[in-house]
């Protein structure tokens, strides 16, 4: 039986991943795009929720993908029974566009994470280190609304990080990245380079273990590094 992530560097072994969707035509491309992936290997599929939660118990996965909405038993009801028996296999929900509330739900049970359906290879490998790393991980093209409806809700996937961490200057570009400057924008303001702002960036998601604006803004809300204005 497989055993559950340890906490080493990404890629010092194999990354085992069951996954589930009702669209044997999704499951089949995610086959194939993982295949192409040496440290991933999808070890087994579903087609709705209770097959999911049959394959986990039969091969504990370090990482389960699965759709939301599911024939049988849904997504969010496997993230459920999954987190609660094996909390420490990371899951990642897929959706489409206009699911954002189904999104908040699949979180709220335990996923670890959530990509939509037409994200790129490259992004799904990297949402699949990421949770396998214990961490969360958001969608890049996540709207700022959802971002910040994830903030206001119960979900709690920030491991604590000393505040004081963060300088004058990060919290001023905190401010204005959950304001959606552009980074030109935070450049003319700031007096500096493009560049420099970037920097500013990298530094700061860092010290957020985060991966993309998206993670940014949840975690400056949820820290109370910044206040979204009232009625947002």
């Amino acid at each position: 039986m497989l055993n559950a992530p340890p906490s080493v560097a990404v890629h010092a072994e194999t990354i085992t991943v069951v996954m589930a969707d009702d669209h044997e035509i999704f499951r089949d491309g995610f086959r194939l795009t993982l295949s192409r992936t040496p440290h991933i290997k999808m070890i087994a599929e579903a087609a709705n929720g209770e097959e999911l939660v049959e394959l986990v118990r039969l091969y504990q996965p370090h990482v389960v993908i699965t759709d939301i909405k599911m024939p049988r038993m849904d997504g969010v009801a496997a993230t459920r029974k999954i987190s609660a028996e094996w909390p420490t296999i990371g899951i990642i929900g897929l959706s489409m566009f206009d699911e954002e509330e189904l999104i908040l739900e699949m979180l709220e049970a335990g996923a670890l994470g959530y990509l939509l359906k037409n994200a790129d290879k490259s992004e799904v490998i990297d949402a699949i280190d990421t949770v396998y790393m214990g961490r969360s991980y958001y969608c890049h093209t996540a709207s700022n609304r959802l971002a910040h409806a994830i903030a206001r809700s119960k979900i709690n996937p920030h491991s604590k990080v000393h505040l004081t961490d963060f300088n004058e200057r990060d919290l001023e570009v905190i401010r204005m990245i959950c304001e959606e400057k552009t980074n030109k924008d935070i450049a003319d303001t700031l007096f500096v380079s493009v560049r420099t702002v970037e920097g500013y960036r990298l530094r700061i998601m860092e010290k957020m273990h985060v991966k993309n604006t998206v993670g940014m803004v949840v975690f400056a809300i949820r820290n109370k590094l910044y206040t979204p204005p009232a009625g947002y």
